[in-house]
Order: C-alpha cells, then sequence, then structure tokens
C-alpha cells in the first residue's frame, strides 16, 4: 500500500532535482515549489489509485511534474498576479458576484475576433467568466457537436488561431472576466493522432482507449 502522506516527500526530494533547472526565475522556484509541497499529496494519492499498478507510473509523473514546471515558468506576468489574488481567496469561484455567459464562437459571433468585438456587450452583462464551447480542430460532419476532438493543440481554423485565442483570454482577462474552455480528453475524433497511432497497433496509445475487434458491442451502448 502506497502511504502518500509518507512517501510524497520522500518522492518530491528525488524529483526536485530535475525539476529545478525548469525553472531559472528564483520567485518561480519558490512559489511552484510550495504549491508542490501543499498539493502534491493530493495530487500523487489520486494518480497512484488510478495508474500506480503501470510499471512506468513513476516516469510518467515525472513528465507530468516537468510539464507543469515549463508550464509555470512561460506563464504571463498578469497570470502570476491572478494566482495570487486567487490564492488568498481560494473560494472566489463561489463569490455572489460570479456570473457567467456560455456560446459556441462560431453561432454567437462568427469567429473568435467577432467574440472580441462582443466586449462591450459581456461587460454590459456583468460577465465574469465567457465559457467557450468546443472550438478545437474537429473533422467536419460527425462530430458530436465538436467534443470529437482532432487537436488539442490547434483551434479550429474556421473560427480562428490559437494566437488569437491566446489575444483573446488575455483580452477578457484585462477586463475582469476569466476564459474558460472544454477539454474532453477521454473523447478524440478517429482523426485525431492518438487514435490513428491506436488503429495502427501501437500499444502505448491502444492504452488510450477501449479496442474492440469488432462493432458488436459498442453498438449496444447504443
Amino acid at each position: 500500500m502506497f502511504d502518500t502522506q509518507r512517501e510524497t516527500p520522500r518522492t518530491l526530494d528525488r524529483l526536485w532535482p530535475r525539476l529545478e533547472p525548469l525553472l531559472p526565475d528564483a520567485d518561480d522556484r519558490a512559489t511552484f515549489r510550495a504549491r508542490l509541497d501543499q498539493y502534491l499529496p493530493d495530487l500523487l494519492g489520486l494518480l497512484v489509485e488510478l495508474y500506480g499498478s503501470r510499471y512506468d507510473f513513476f516516469w510518467h509523473l515525472e513528465q507530468i511534474l516537468g510539464a507543469a514546471a515549463r508550464s509555470y515558468a512561460a506563464r504571463s506576468a498578469d497570470l502570476k498576479i491572478l494566482d495570487r489574488q486567487r490564492e488568498a481567496d481560494l473560494l472566489w469561484y463561489q463569490g455572489e458576484r460570479m456570473l457567467g455567459g456560455v456560446c459556441y464562437a462560431d453561432l454567437f459571433a462568427g469567429n473568435l475576433a467577432g467574440v472580441r468585438k462582443k466586449m462591450p456587450y459581456f461587460k454590459e452583462l456583468g460577465l465574469t467568466y465567457l465559457h467557450l464551447m468546443p472550438l478545437f480542430a474537429q473533422p467536419d460532419g460527425d462530430n458530436d457537436g465538436g467534443y470529437a476532438v482532432s487537436n488539442y493543440r490547434e483551434v479550429d481554423p474556421k473560427i480562428g488561431t490559437t494566437a488569437g485565442l491566446a489575444a483573446l483570454a488575455a483580452d477578457l482577462r484585462e477586463n475582469g472576466i476569466s476564459l474558460a474552455l472544454d477539454f474532453v480528453f477521454n473523447h478524440t475524433a478517429d482523426n485525431h493522432d492518438w487514435a490513428k497511432r491506436a488503429l495502427a497497433g501501437d500499444p502505448d496509445y491502444q492504452d488510450f482507449y477501449l479496442m474492440f475487434p469488432d462493432r458488436g458491442l459498442p453498438d449496444q451502448y447504443e
């Protein structure tokens, strides 16, 4: 049995020498380490429960923490300020002033540029967050309303670009509005790179999916 409270400090002490160089700024290192000390026990407990029996579990754990460290090092100054504000008020999202709007970018405003032009309207409504429905690259036709995603690293070219999405997020933030997006990683299109590798027989990517020899059992779910 993995004792999370006992093993987490040992695990972190062993991984930290490989994480530390990814955070060249001293303040970033201190902040990231403090967050790991606080939250890693819970995170590690959940990961062990789900994937602890895998032979490569700790390799994947290192990859997760390394990706988090690199992302934090690249995080913009205004987002780091927002992080600190929210850490000082951990229930900020439950505030009585929180008011959200939900829409498909293309159906509501044509594209991401059109959404940006709606900023005065969002402020008039008093929105504090805007939830955009699936907007990542997707196949034409049967894509489950955009939830069957072809690539989570690319915005659907019909509505904009990743750079345009980042600009929209920054613009919203300057106006006191947070951006929320859907990330449903257990639901990809059949032309997603993971799916194509799984269909080609790669066992690592087949582990991402439920694989069946024919349509018999899947069709019963319909």
